[in-house]
């Protein structure tokens, strides 16, 4: 590896993760911790040798628009990379890696968090506790939704979405079916009692929960639109924790609005940190402000990784985690 590349770290990281960069390249960190701008990106990309962005850059034609940059590599701080236009970023010659595998456990933690908040009513009980309004016990109070036993249907089923299986089945005895843009090894569904179908439309009007772990994109922009919610169970719950441009999130509203499906979960959202006004009326709706990964251990990890594919980079131009 030369000595000591130019990297920019467009947010502010854990502060081990910060330490080892500090030391090992010539790190600039974005000590505002605020997201940069389309022009922020256009001059660090003739700066930097490395840019090391987050979900919330949006590195997109915009941002890119840069003639011979000399920033070789952009190493994703998370696993997701709907945000950096891949098409223009190897127009330029720009490596892109993210961080697979260090944060499946958690984010599926989070995923299992909302589906039991929101079929047992957590969200409105703790509200209802904290505004002085519980009247005490009795038979017909909050009345949720039971999850053992119940049928999960799972959209993407990589690493998360099988973290997600495992937890839901072997730990609530959840029947599961799947659906995936590839065939799933049968060994693999064996080991969650998993069944894959061919299509989504097949999928939704037989669970009882549906969570979703497929990636972001234009690709899978408004995945979950009206015609699909109308395809799920009336009293059946659709939990995110993928992307939010995966749900139409005005039809979701309709749909929360006027009971056509029994509630939701959302961990990230079409356009955060803003969230649609809408969203906040509907009372059988739990929302968490994109916390998958946010534990130490995984933030830390996530971190490393993106340390791992600078130095591979930098020493032979071999990323473990090479996107493109």
């Amino acid at each position: 590896m030369p000595a000591k590349p130019n990297v920019l770290v467009t947010r502010r990281w854990p502060a081990a993760v910060e330490a080892r960069l500090a030391e090992n390249f010539n790190a600039e960190f974005n000590k505002a911790d605020t997201p940069m701008s389309h022009a922020d990106f256009r001059e660090a990309l003739k700066k930097y040798d490395a840019i090391l962005p987050t979900v919330t850059d949006k590195l997109d034609a915009e941002a890119l628009d840069v003639s011979r940059p000399k920033t070789e590599l952009l190493a994703n701080y998370g696993v997701g990379f709907g945000h950096i236009d891949l098409n223009l970023a190897k127009t330029h010659g720009i490596t892109v890696t993210n961080t697979p595998d260090v944060l499946s456990d958690c984010t599926a933690d989070i995923a299992m968090t909302l589906l039991l908040m929101v079929a047992r009513r957590a969200g409105e009980g703790e509200r209802e506790l904290r505004a002085g309004q519980w009247t005490g016990w009795r038979p017909t109070h909050l009345v949720g939704t039971r999850v053992s036993g119940a049928t999960l249907g799972i959209i993407g089923f990589g690493r998360i979405g099988q973290a997600m299986a495992r937890r839901a089945h072997h730990g609530f005895g959840m029947k599961i079916i799947v659906q995936n843009r590839s065939k799933v090894a049968p060994e693999v569904l064996a080991a969650y009692g998993a069944t894959q179908v061919d299509t989504i439309e097949e999928l939704l009007p037989h669970c009882d929960f549906v969570s979703l772990h497929c990636p972001g994109g234009k690709a899978n922009k408004h995945l979950i639109n009206g015609q699909r919610l109308g395809l799920m169970k009336q009293d059946a719950f659709l939990i995110n924790t993928a992307r939010g441009e995966v749900i139409d999130e005005h039809a979701l509203i309709q749909a929360l609005s006027f009971d056509m499906i029994g509630g939701a979960g959302l961990d990230v959202f079409d356009g955060e940190p803003r969230i649609a006004p809408d969203l906040m009326q509907c009372d059988n709706l739990v929302m968490l402000p994109h916390l998958g990964s946010a534990t130490r251990a995984t933030r830390e990890a996530m971190g490393f990784r993106v340390l791992d594919n600078l130095e591979a980079f930098f020493k032979d131009g071999n990323p473990i985690d090479k996107v493109q």
